[in-house]
């Protein structure tokens, strides 16, 4: 059987992790060093996932204009 310690452990690996949200504007002095890098990285997670749907979209309207050409 799990002692305490053990059992405690496997409870935090067990729960979901916490999704960063961050609101824009949102005030930052109660955040620390720590967070501030977490949410840095959830935002350039983020610009990334819009540049390749913004690329994708491009992508889509330049073929659309390339059939109607022809």
């Amino acid at each position: 059987m799990l002692n305490e310690e053990e059992d405690a452990m496997r409870d935090e690996e067990d729960k979901p992790k916490r999704k960063i949200a961050h609101e824009i504007g949102q005030d930052l002095s109660l955040l620390s060093a720590f967070e501030l890098k977490e949410r840095i990285e959830v935002l350039k997670e983020e610009i990334q996932r819009l540049d390749a749907a913004m690329q994708a979209k491009d992508k889509a309207k330049s073929a659309a204009d390339q059939f109607f050409k022809s």
